[in-house]
């Protein structure tokens, strides 16, 4: 979630709302159809967050194409005409850290393909529920609320910083903005049957997106880079757009499961 020190320019914002409402678009189609295009999209972005990972990481070209061979086969699995997500996908994304430490010597690799993939097989759950548009709807939005109430809360207001050392835009009014926004988007989904206890449960997702959001920052500091990526015109890459939503997603998929909804 960005909050910058001084505004954009226009034509840059222009490019991002563009980008992001195209963004948005794609994803709420692909989710409403489900099916395999809601996993090809879910797929491709899985492999191209690795390859951003790997990039931060200042990982060779050959130990990258390694990683993401070994990320897709699980991410292979969960396909719909394949076993779907479920217990072999997640033990076939802990072997395919393994396998990857192994052959690279690289941690940072297999802890990538752990990164990438609990969020992959979290989303693929949750759209899988009975519910599955509606869980699904509320797990993704509700980062991009948070983003939304915590760019605006961020330069409207300013105050102490949140984080001045891992990302020095980032203050608390942001992420008290971005918490009551993703609160209130939550209590609109509730006369739509989202549970109570997950409308309850939204302002704390909300904050571990935050926190995602930092993570992501500390790793492009450590690496030197502003962005993640540029495959997203005004956005960088795709890690910087879903950061949030990595931490938020098997969070969100574990109090589906555990809760067992009865609607």
């Amino acid at each position: 979630m960005s909050e910058p020190s001084a505004p954009p320019r226009r034509s840059d914002l222009g490019v991002r709302a563009v980008a992001g409402v195209a963004m948005i678009g794609v994803a709420g189609l692909a989710l409403y159809a489900g099916g395999f295009l809601f996993w090809l999209l879910v797929a491709v972005a899985a492999l191209f967050m690795m390859a951003e990972w790997a990039d931060l990481h200042r990982t060779a070209y050959a130990d990258k194409r390694l990683a993401q061979f070994a990320l897709f086969v699980p991410v292979a699995i969960m396909a719909p005409l394949a076993a779907g997500p479920g217990f072999l996908a997640l033990g076939l994304i802990v072997g395919a850290a393994f396998f990857t430490v192994i052959i690279t010597r690289r941690p940072g690799l297999a802890h990538g393909i752990v990164y990438v993939g609990l969020p992959v097989l979290a989303l693929l759950l949750l759209r899988n529920q009975e519910h599955g548009v509606l869980l699904s709807l509320w797990a993704m939005a509700l980062v991009w609320a948070c983003d939304i109430g915590a760019y605006f809360a961020g330069r409207s207001i300013g105050g102490p910083k949140l984080a001045p050392t891992i990302s020095p835009n980032k203050t608390w009014a942001g992420l008290i903005g971005g918490v009551l926004a993703a609160s209130v988007f939550g209590a609109v989904l509730q006369p739509l049957g989202l549970p109570l206890h997950l409308v309850l449960a939204t302002p704390l997702l909300a904050v571990l997106a935050q926190m995602g959001d930092l993570y992501e920052s500390q790793l492009k500091r450590r690496a030197g880079v502003k962005d993640s990526g540029n495959i997203l015109p005004g956005h960088g890459g795709v890690l910087d757009r879903l950061d949030g939503l990595v931490p938020v997603a098997p969070a969100a998929a574990l109090m589906v499961e555990l809760a067992k909804i009865t609607w």
